[in-house]
């Protein structure tokens, strides 16, 4: 790396999927952790984190749902929709 890089800002360019398919998904797996009795937020925290999938239940088809997006994808939607609603 490039002495002096640290000092310009990349830019992040997400693509947006009019559908908002990673809402529907966090919503979902959400749900399916909550049935199966998990603390959703911990759970997601933990795979967000890590990019473990074992964080997430399979019970509802959950784990394959959340593997669809990349976590970036998600990590946007979750910032996007608490900073709309601040």
């Amino acid at each position: 790396m490039e002495r002096g890089s640290f000092d310009k800002t990349m830019q992040f360019q997400a693509i947006r999927d009019e559908k908002n398919e990673a809402r529907e998904i966090l919503r979902e797996v959400y749900e399916a952790l909550k049935e199966k009795g998990y603390n959703p937020i911990n759970q997601l925290v933990g795979y967000l984190l890590s990019g473990d999938p074992a964080y997430i239940t399979s019970h509802r088809n959950a784990r394959s749902l959340i593997r669809k997006l990349e976590r970036d994808e998600l990590l946007e939607e979750l910032v996007r929709s608490y900073l709309e609603r601040q």
